[in-house]
């Protein structure tokens, strides 16, 4: 296990905020009014400007450039990195901010991680966005972060797949998200179909008790119907109704939790089987690539032996 001492961001940072609030779902105008922040030596800052859209004028213009570090092998580079983006929340109420900043600043470093994950030869990333027990955080923060996924999608995802070549995938039970976020998926599915380049797996409103159960409820489904027969059942057949069916390399090599939290929290059980675990103590809108090289060098240099044994 690698710990990484956590680092505090400069009271300053470049942000830039848009002209018009994003406002949560089912919540009233008045809601972006019911704080005022100071930051910094920069002042007061407009409360509904607080709570529209960050700038992500600071994600590196170089991230699809294929030079790797020197202490990185491409040889030994993982072809599945899975990260727990945690601690958004905690980043924004350590500075004083509404969450909603937290979750913002979150989107942008997950915007990072993709393209230095591209940078870098991987050929698939997942991340953990909302999973399933996330629907019991307060409504204002969900309905905001269901905003949020969509005004992602219609921009930084757009860009990454027009621009970046990204396939994008998005995993979990969508029958409960809002239907535009279900269309905006659907279309972003759709229009990165072809592409060639990293696949970005989303998971949202995904949890991997429900991904076994559902993979369960379509087996016996079959064998009842004579389409499957119960000897047949193997773990093959079994990773073939998962979500992950289909996805070149399905099962995660490295798993990234930051926010110093020590579990897996319900997130790719059948998949995580074998995958290298890496738990920092740093919040996730602070993960940049010095961290993210730090853990491709630490899966690099770690042995992996599948139930066998290397000496």
């Amino acid at each position: 296990m690698l710990s990484l001492q956590y680092l505090p961001i400069p009271p300053t940072i470049n942000i830039r905020f848009a002209n018009k609030p994003l406002m949560p779902h089912g919540t009233s105008k008045h809601w972006a009014q019911q704080s005022r922040i100071r930051y910094g030596p920069i002042g007061s800052i407009n409360p509904n400007s607080c709570l529209s859209k960050l700038s992500l004028a600071g994600v590196s213009e170089c991230a699809d450039q294929t030079e790797l570090p020197e202490e990185l092998k491409p040889e030994l580079m993982p072809k599945h990195v899975a990260l727990i983006m945690d601690g958004n929340r905690r980043w924004a109420k350590s500075r004083g901010l509404p969450v909603q900043l937290g979750h913002r600043a979150g989107g942008q470093a997950m915007k990072q991680l993709a393209l230095n994950c591209k940078k870098f030869g991987v050929p698939v990333v997942t991340v953990f966005a909302f999973s399933s027990e996330n629907w019991v955080r307060p409504k204002e923060e969900v309905g905001f972060l269901m905003n949020l996924f969509e005004e992602v999608i219609q921009s930084d995802f757009k860009e990454l797949i027009l621009q970046k070549d990204l396939r994008v995938s998005v995993v979990g039970n969508r029958s409960q998200l809002p239907e535009s976020l279900q269309n905006l998926v659907s279309s972003s599915e759709e229009l990165s179909k072809s592409n060639k380049g990293m696949r970005l797996i989303v998971a949202c409103n995904y949890g991997g008790r429900y991904d076994i159960t559902q993979a369960t409820k379509n087996i016996a489904d079959k064998v009842r119907n004579g389409v499957l027969q119960v000897e047949d059942i193997n773990e093959s057949v079994f990773e073939q109704h998962l979500q992950t069916n289909g996805i070149e390399f399905p099962n995660p090599d490295l798993l990234i939790r930051t926010s110093g939290e020590l579990r897996v929290s319900n997130f790719m059980l059948w998949q995580l089987a074998y995958t290298e675990l890496l738990f920092l103590d740093k919040l996730f809108p602070d993960f940049d690539e010095a961290d993210l090289v730090e853990g491709l060098t630490a899966f690099q240099r770690r042995q992996r032996r599948f139930g066998g044994h290397k000496y």
